[in-house]
């Protein structure tokens, strides 16, 4: 007869090193992954959202699922010694379980979302989606939290009360990725009003999309010289496009950051009053260009950082300045929308 072997001389099986991950967990989130976005390719994309019978959802939590084992125990308990009051306790704890599970549905039934849409941010930088919640019941929903519908982010609900025939605001951060056009992640509305038996909650599509602009250099170097106009070649060109030629008496209206206050401040000493400002007639004679292809980053997502930063500076210094990308240029030109459209093509260059 022969001996069974001497399982304990073995080495135990070495352990699992630190962070991996077993095999059947990657399958099951690669499973859950699939059903999450199937699902959500089924939703309709739109920013207004009213909440009905069709899209709200229910289910108990685990304290409801450990609730009603209890009550199964008290019942099988209550059963086996014939204790009426055992009956009583597990039928009101039933009940109670019961109009919970009513009351907590219609808690989140009924209310509408409504999503501002967002004004663009800079990749890397979190955006607060703006999510108006409009009740048009007389009873004050309690306890509606709102995140975005997506594990990965880890980020808590945001929670908020809705008065009768009231509205509410809710703020939910999301970390933008990259620059761009992004569309508005999946987001939830939920509750476990009044028990926490219950979880009710919905899933949110929203149509909106966000602008991203490229990240901005930390510490950009300074903004490159000007280009000389045409008729105008002979003419030295300005160093830097923030230095101008020279200054002239103050006029109502000069913005701040081109008074001189050095000169100021040498006048006041002298007894006078007079102040002078920086005369930008002088730098028409030269155009400020800002250029993909000569502003000195190494790859490209660094240099539209490099032009990111150039553009925020040269409109805080108000001047005119022109954008030339591979295939696009924009004129110079000074302003606000001239901001937004050079970061637009930045954003989708």
């Amino acid at each position: 007869m022969p001996l069974a072997p001497d399982l304990s001389a073995l080495p135990p099986p070495s352990p699992p090193p630190p962070g991996a991950t077993p095999a059947g967990a990657r399958s099951a989130g690669r499973l859950r992954a699939r059903l999450r976005h199937w699902f959500h390719s089924r939703l309709p994309r739109t920013d207004t959202l009213a909440l009905t019978q069709r899209n709200v959802y229910i289910l108990p939590t685990r304290a409801g699922a450990m609730l009603a084992l209890t009550l199964v125990l008290l019942l099988v308990a209550s059963i086996n010694y014939q204790l009426n009051l055992g009956y009583l306790l597990t039928f009101l704890l039933a009940g109670c379980a019961a109009m919970g599970m009513h009351v907590s549905h219609a808690n989140l039934r009924g209310l509408s979302l409504h999503l501002t849409p967002p004004a663009p941010v800079h990749a890397g930088t979190a955006v607060q989606l703006e999510i108006r919640l409009a009740n048009p019941g007389r009873q004050t929903r309690y306890g509606i939290g709102l995140s975005l519908d997506d594990t990965g982010h880890g980020q808590p609900p945001a929670w908020t009360d809705v008065p009768g025939q009231g509205n509410a605001t809710v703020h939910v951060a999301w970390q933008v990725p990259s620059r761009g056009w992004h569309p508005v992640p999946v987001l939830s509305a939920s509750t476990r009003f009044p028990l926490g038996t219950f979880r009710v909650w919905t899933v949110w599509r929203p149509a909106t999309r966000l602008l991203a602009y490229p990240a901005i250099e930390t510490h950009p170097p300074p903004l490159p010289p000007g280009e000389p106009q045409p008729g105008h070649a002979g003419t030295p060109v300005a160093r830097n496009a923030g230095e101008f030629d020279g200054v002239r008496t103050y006029r109502r209206g000069d913005p701040l950051h081109a008074v001189v206050w050095k000169k100021a401040a040498q006048a006041m000493a002298a007894g006078r009053d007079d102040l002078v400002s920086r005369d930008t007639s002088g730098s028409q004679r030269a155009l400020l260009w800002l250029d993909y292809a000569s502003c000195g980053a190494p790859d490209p997502e660094s240099r539209l950082s490099r032009l990111t930063a150039w553009v925020l500076q040269a409109d805080r210094l108000d001047l005119a300045y022109g954008l030339r990308l591979p295939g696009h240029q924009i004129a110079p030109d000074r302003g606000a929308a001239h901001r937004s459209r050079c970061l637009e093509a930045l954003a989708t260059c």
